[in-house]
């Protein structure tokens, strides 16, 4: 599918310019922006969530009939549900989840294993929703329920009220199957850093004969409890939270198995060790044997443990071990044969294993990683994943055997970023994709690859949201730099229309951590880039030595070393970008947000003068006031002999800041706590280091919303355009 050229604008189409406002109205500019697709169990329906065409945050459950194409709305948002406030505990889920800041109404839902109903939860409270559009409310109770989900067989549904794990036969009374929830202790609910850091989103697992849980017990006693102020426009409520800072206890976890009535409870055997963190919980196929994953405090450990569900015995299976720190997956798979598909990083590169009897067989190899795995068709020995073997500025579709080692096969087009979603029995793929000149399509494909039908074309004609501007954008031009020790750096660049021996201002964006946030990758990176270019910006971005998806060489060098080689990478973008003839170098502002927020700040620490001006966004200032999981995977522990943490911190060296910079954060922020803003006010108050600051009541980490989102980009070009920092070229 091409997308419009630019230069062939439609004449029927009047161009207009892109302004900030409309950057953030609705409709949304990249056009339909489906959510949350899924295949129903048989293939025969896709569903997903939809924004409403008069209010792009609000979503509504919508089904696609896969044969046909034919669209309806299952359950209209405005139709379901109270109305009523959700708990502070589903807001945090939210939070965890990255559910889009302001987004309403139908946030996620779950297909029955039957594929004759849908679980869909509103308000806090849970619905059944039938094919025929019918919906029936499940529960009614002022606290609201988490995590529901329907069995694999589809005899119960099962959710979490006020700590313990309710069951619910299809069509019965719920049964309450735990015991002594307390404002310490919880079941079925996955911990603060499980969620957050780990991504482990639940605390219980069916089997797969809908006889047995595996139900997680969590006591936070141990964990430090802090006072997390929820600072909003209407008041200030303040909450106990228990946060479990770097060097601090973790909540002990334990793991039970119960039966649905909850009879039978039994606790699985984890070790002498209470100092683990409980990764993942699966089931083999028969039911038979519980697998757990156990990583010790340090992540340098990962124990595949095997447990029998009639006793709780358990025994190891094999271990991962690492120098630095191992990496998580959810690309465990439990096979027929009792075998097991496992994702491991010991060659370098993440990579696919089955492992069987004991004995390991690499599926996969090279100088590339496997990403996600999203289908196993164990009829025909087949396996299907992402990963990035053509280019680390890609995600592709690939197949490959089960049973041998072999070249997989790419199912995809290059030249564009996919995410892909199959259903059970990896007949049929939901494939969405975006390049950085098209917005996200999807569509519906078979095992190989090829294109059924189309669910959301959003091709860039006259129709389109955003074909009033498209005589403006402007194609990304991807590129590369090596670093100080040779390692190849990508980079991305977007310029306006420039005249010859004119300079322009740069804004230069950044993340540059660990685990996620890369800026160079060949998809759509919103409407908020192409503003900046047609107000006369240069928008730069580089990933540095220290993000994923390049192997462990490339990520491993900011082990106990934050702050150190992700700075000089990103200083050597600063350098080439100065080195070009048509950059003014005394006008380049840097960018970033959470871990991109304290980049900035070791950026303006480390090179004062370098930039005209800094923007950091809830950055983490003291790595001892962030939590255990994420901190001690990089930096070890805080009471280690000589620690990295003062080194790493952005605290120590606030008063080399000479820079404009301007501080953002969110004031209910419980991921990077607004603690860390205060922290680096007060130090650089105490040296008469002048900033300026924006805090928000009622935002979290992510700041943004309607109206929130156009105040805040407003407030950093107003900031800018103080310190003489306006897009075009120099006076």
């Amino acid at each position: 599918m091409s997308v419009l050229p630019f230069n062939l604008v439609p004449q029927a189409v009047a161009q207009q310019a892109l302004t900030l406002e409309r950057v953030f109205a609705s409709p949304d500019l990249a056009g339909p922006q489906p959510r949350a697709l899924k295949l129903s169990p048989d293939g025969g329906l896709v569903t997903l969530l939809k924004p409403r065409a008069d209010d792009k945050d609000r979503l509504d459950l919508w089904a696609i009939n896969a044969s046909t194409g034919a669209e309806r709305m299952l359950v209209d948002s405005k139709k379901a549900g109270s109305g009523a406030e959700l708990s502070e505990a589903e807001k945090m889920q939210r939070e965890r989840d990255r559910t889009v800041a302001g987004s309403t109404g139908i946030t996620s839902y779950d297909w029955s294993p039957d594929g004759r109903s849908l679980l869909v939860p509103v308000d806090g409270d849970l619905y059944l929703a039938s094919l025929d559009g019918q919906v029936q409310r499940l529960t009614d109770t002022p606290g609201g329920e988490l995590n529901g989900v329907v069995s694999p067989k589809g005899g119960f549904v099962s959710y979490v009220r006020d700590g313990n794990l309710f069951v619910q036969p299809v069509g019965g009374t719920a049964r309450q199957v735990t015991r002594g929830a307390s404002e310490t202790v919880s079941w079925a609910i996955a911990e603060f850093v499980a969620q957050e850091e780990m991504d482990r989103r639940t605390g219980y697992w069916w089997s797969p004969q809908d006889d047995r849980i595996a139900v997680a017990r969590v006591d936070e006693a141990p964990v430090g409890l802090v006072t997390r102020t929820s600072i909003g426009g209407e008041g200030t409520k303040s909450y106990q939270q228990r946060y479990p800072a770097a060097g601090t206890a973790n909540a002990l976890v334990d793991l039970y198995i119960v039966r649905p009535d909850g009879s039978g409870e039994l606790k699985v055997d984890l070790g002498p060790d209470p100092d683990i963190y409980l990764a993942r919980v699966d089931w083999s196929r028969d039911g038979r044997t519980l697998y757990v994953q156990r990583q010790n405090r340090a992540q340098t450990r990962l124990d595949l443990l095997a447990v029998d569900p009639s006793t709780g015995q358990s025994r190891i299976m094999f271990t991962e071990r690492a120098k630095s720190w191992i990496n998580l997956s959810n690309n465990f798979r439990a096979l027929a044969d009792g075998g097991i598909l496992w994702w491991s990083e010991r060659s370098g590169h993440g990579h696919l294993y089955r492992i069987r009897n004991g004995k390991w067989m690499a599926l996969t190899s090279g100088a590339w990683d496997v990403r996600d795995v999203v289908g196993v068709d164990q009829a025909k020995g087949l396996v299907y994943f992402t990963g990035n073997r053509e280019t680390p500025l890609e995600q592709q579709f690939y197949v490959t055997s089960l049973e041998k080692a072999a070249k997989p096969r790419l199912l995809t087009e290059s030249g564009w970023w996919h995410d892909v979603v199959m259903d059970g029995s990896a007949r049929r793929a939901i494939i969405s994709r975006s390049n950085s000149d098209q917005p996200k399509q999807v569509y519906l494909a078979d095992a190989q690859g090829r294109r059924l039908q189309w669910l959301s074309e959003n091709t860039l004609t006259e129709e389109h949201p955003y074909a009033p501007y498209l005589a403006s954008h402007v194609k990304t031009r991807f590129g590369t730099i090596k670093a100080a020790g040779g390692a190849t750096l990508h980079t991305r660049m977007l310029t306006p229309a420039m005249k010859p021996g004119e300079r322009y201002p740069v804004f230069m964006i950044h993340y540059g951590g660990p685990g996620g946030g890369r800026q160079v990758t060949n998809q759509w990176g919103g409407a908020l880039n192409q503003y900046l270019v047609d107000q006369g910006w240069i928008v730069f971005a580089i990933d540095n030595r220290g993000t994923p998806d390049r192997g462990k060489a490339f990520e491993e060098p900011i082990h106990r070393a934050m702050g150190t080689v992700e700075v000089e990478d990103q200083l050597a973008g600063l350098a080439w970008l100065k080195a070009q003839d048509f950059v003014d170098s005394r006008r380049i502002a840097t960018y970033g947000w959470s871990y991109g927020g304290y980049m900035t700040l070791k950026l303006l620490e480390k090179a004062p003068g370098a930039f005209a001006a800094g923007i950091a966004g809830a950055p983490v200032t003291k790595w001892e006031l962030y939590d255990t999981h994420y901190t001690e995977r990089y930096l070890g522990m805080p009471q280690d002999k000589d620690s990295a943490y003062p080194a790493a911190g952005a605290i120590e060296e606030a008063d080399k800041i000479s820079d404009p910079l301007l501080l953002i954060h969110g004031m209910s922020d419980d991921n990077v706590v607004f603690d860390n803003s205060t922290a680096l006010m007060a130090k650089m108050q105490a040296s008469a280091t002048p900033f300026e600051m924006m805090a928000y009541p009622g935002q979290t980490h992510r700041v943004g919303g309607p109206g929130i989102s156009l105040h805040l980009w407003s407030t950093i070009l107003a900031f800018l355009a103080r310190h003489g920092l306006n897009g075009g070229p120099a006076d």
